[in-house]
């Protein structure tokens, strides 16, 4: 009995730290590649979203 609350326990315990890890992909942190964003939108080239091929 002792074996088994202590199993639960662990396992409890071990449950809420992968359920507490967070983790974000790069389509929803804003910093996407040029060349995902140009595949995203389906345009030809990337230059538009690259920022230093931005034009002022």
């Amino acid at each position: 009995m002792k074996n088994l609350k202590s199993a639960i326990s662990v396992f409890v315990i071990f449950a809420f730290i992968l359920s507490s890890c967070a983790y974000q992909t790069a389509g929803r942190s804003g910093k996407v590649p040029p060349g995902q964003a140009k595949k995203m939108t389906g345009s030809k080239s990337a230059k538009p979203f690259a920022p230093g091929q931005r034009k002022k």
